[in-house]
């Protein structure tokens, strides 16, 4: 019974202990604010003092752009690039494949060829041709006359006597001649008598009448045949010839 009652005051003395304890207790004050110095003056400048702020701006404006470069090709910003190491002396390098390049300048001593100049053909332009025509050797066994022809003209050009001419072909020398007449010639006989050639050649012919012909030219300068004047002026031997004409007389 005693010790249950020395117990309970015990307890009573250590609780009463501690409530003086907590009533002696000085409370925490709340600590002094510091007052913050704020600058007086109108612009207060968030850079500090002894920098141009223009300046800084511009180098925070590079820093970015090279950062955003940097980004857009994978790389890291601000890592610099790996220099390219040159190439050892004696190292062969091995050129890259592709197209090859062909030189402006020919090497000397060696002809370059020349491209042909193209040809311009314009339509409906007409290209002259030579014609093919062949000038009769020898006496032929008959002729017949052309417009502008006759008798001695034949003679002249086939170097034949023109009676034997006439006297073959059973005319007189009165008799009308006209174009479209078939001649038989003599293969053998006496040769013109004279000079064959009329008028002096090789000339320059100047055409007076719309009714001329090669024939008729060919008559005038005597023993000149009218299928040389043709080849000669790249004329087909019924060309229409016009006043003022001018042919090569061979």
């Amino acid at each position: 019974m005693k010790n249950k009652i020395s117990v309970r005051l015990a307890s009573l003395l250590f609780f009463g202990a501690l409530l003086v304890s907590a009533c002696n207790q000085v409370y925490s004050q709340q600590p002094l604010s510091t007052p913050t110095l704020i600058p007086t003056g109108l612009f207060v400048s968030p850079f500090p003092s002894g920098q141009d702020p223009m300046k800084v701006v511009a180098d925070l404006g590079t820093q970015t752009a090279l950062a955003k470069t940097a980004e857009s090709v994978g790389g890291t910003p601000g890592t610099p690039s790996t220099p390219t190491t040159p190439g050892t002396p004696g190292t062969i390098i091995t050129p890259l494949t592709g197209p090859s390049l062909t030189a402006t300048l020919g090497t000397p001593g060696i002809p370059v060829a020349t491209t042909p100049a193209p040809i311009t053909v314009v339509p409906g332009a007409t290209t002259a041709v030579p014609l093919t025509i062949v000038v009769p050797s020898g006496i032929p066994a008959t002729y017949t006359l052309q417009s502008g022809e006759y008798v001695y003209c034949i003679a002249r050009r086939y170097n034949l006597d023109p009676d034997d001419i006439l006297a073959r072909n059973g005319l007189i020398d009165s008799q009308t001649i006209y174009p479209g007449l078939t001649l038989q010639m003599p293969q053998s006989g006496n040769p013109f008598p004279g000079a064959r050639a009329w008028h002096a050649h090789p000339d320059t012919y100047t055409v007076d009448f719309s009714t001329e012909t090669l024939n008729s030219i060919a008559c005038y300068y005597g023993d000149v045949f009218p299928e040389a004047i043709a080849k000669a002026n790249n004329l087909p031997l019924n060309a229409v010839l016009s006043v003022g004409q001018k042919l090569s007389i061979p």
